[in-house]
C-alpha cells in the first residue's frame, strides 16, 4: 500500500486540481490526494470502487451513511446520489485514495459463471459497501496506475486488469450481494434502465409513465422501489442532476446563474435560486464565489471533483 501512496502523491503533485483530485488517461481511474479537506461535496455518479488508502471520509448514499477510512475498499454499486466529505487529513498526512469505475457488463458476464445470480428482494437491495481491501485489489490498482505513464500499453492491458479486479470484488467479502445485483430481472437492474433516462434527459420533462415502463414496474411499484433505492422521488433525482449540472457551468465554463438555470432545463430563475441554496447551502452567486476563492485558481474543474468525490 505504500508503494501505491507514493505512486498517487507523485501524479497528484503534478496533475490535482485545487481540490485534490488528479484524473488520469486510463478510462475509468482516477486519484485523489487532499490536504485540506473541503466541505460536502455533491455528486451523482455511477458504479465505482474507491480503494482509501490513507485518511478518512464520510459517505452518504441513499439510506445509508458510513466513515470510511484507510485500508477499506468502498464499493457504490449503482447510479446514486452522494454526498461527501473527507473527516481526516493533513497536509503532512493527507487524504489518499484511487478510485476505478466499474463496468456493469463485466460484472455481469463474470457474475454468471460464478453463478447464483439470484435478485434480491426489494428490502434486502443496498448499494454502499465496504470490506478491507485485499492485495490482489490492491495490485490491481496498481497496475492500472502503471498504465497512466504508457498510452500505448492501456488498449491492450487495462480489458485484463478490469477483468481480474472485478473478479476479485465478486470473491470477496460482499461477491454473493454484487452477484446478486448483477441479476437481469433485479429491481436494481430494471431501475437502472429509468435512471439512464433521467441522466441522459435531464433536462426535459420526462413523464414518470415512461420511467416506470423502462423499469418495466407498474406506477405505484416504480415509484416505492426507486425511492427504496436512491431515498429520492424520481423529480428530486433529476433536479439533483440538473443543479450539479448548473454549478459546473459556473465554475468550469463561466455561465451566468440566470443563463446556468435556463441551460439545465429550469424557466424559473427564482425557483432554481431557491432551489440551488437548498441544496449547496448558499446562493449561486455567493457559493461560486466562494469555491473560486478558497480555491484560489478561479474557473478550475470541479465538476471533475463532483464525478469523481467518491474517490
Amino acid at each position: 500500500m505504500d508503494t501505491l501512496k507514493v505512486a498517487i502523491r507523485n501524479y497528484a503533485a503534478h496533475h490535482a486540481n485545487s481540490e485534490g483530485l488528479a484524473t488520469t488517461p486510463v478510462p475509468g481511474l482516477r486519484m485523489m490526494c487532499v490536504g485540506s479537506p473541503p466541505g460536502d461535496l455533491h455528486s451523482v455518479y455511477r458504479p465505482l470502487v474507491c480503494l482509501v488508502l490513507q485518511g478518512a471520509k464520510r459517505m452518504t448514499v441513499g439510506r445509508e451513511q458510513r466513515v470510511f477510512s484507510a485500508g477499506q475498499s468502498v464499493i457504490v454499486s449503482a447510479d446514486m446520489p452522494v454526498v461527501g466529505r473527507i473527516v481526516q487529513a493533513s497536509p503532512d498526512e493527507p487524504y489518499i485514495a484511487v478510485a476505478v469505475e466499474l463496468e456493469m457488463a463485466t460484472l455481469r458476464e463474470l457474475a454468471a459463471h460464478l453463478g447464483d445470480m439470484r435478485a434480491q428482494r426489494p428490502s434486502e437491495i443496498r448499494t454502499l459497501f465496504a470490506e478491507d481491501t485485499n492485495a490482489a485489489v490492491l495490485d490491481c490498482a496498481m497496475r492500472l496506475i502503471r498504465l497512466v505513464d504508457r498510452p500505448d500499453a492501456t488498449p491492450l492491458l487495462r480489458p485484463g486488469i478490469m477483468r481480474e479486479l472485478h473478479y476479485w470484488l465478486l470473491s470477496g467479502q460482499h461477491g454473493k450481494a454484487l452477484r446478486a445485483l448483477a441479476a437481469p430481472d433485479g429491481h436494481e437492474g430494471r431501475l437502472a434502465a429509468a435512471i439512464a433516462i433521467l441522466r441522459e434527459e435531464y433536462r426535459s420533462r420526462v413523464p414518470v409513465e415512461r420511467l416506470a415502463a423502462a423499469a418495466a414496474m407498474s406506477l405505484t411499484a416504480f415509484h416505492k422501489h426507486f425511492r427504496h433505492m436512491t431515498s429520492l422521488t424520481p423529480g428530486q433525482y433529476q433536479k439533483r442532476l440538473r443543479l450539479i449540472e448548473a454549478r459546473r457551468l459556473m465554475l468550469d465554463e463561466g455561465f451566468s446563474a440566470s443563463s446556468a438555470a435556463f441551460e439545465v432545463g429550469y424557466e424559473s430563475v427564482s425557483q432554481f435560486t431557491r432551489e440551488y441554496g437548498r441544496l449547496f447551502k448558499a446562493p449561486p452567486k455567493r457559493s461560486v464565489l466562494r469555491i473560486r476563492q478558497a480555491s484560489g485558481k478561479g474557473r478550475e474543474s470541479l465538476h471533475q471533483v463532483e464525478q469523481a468525490n467518491a474517490s
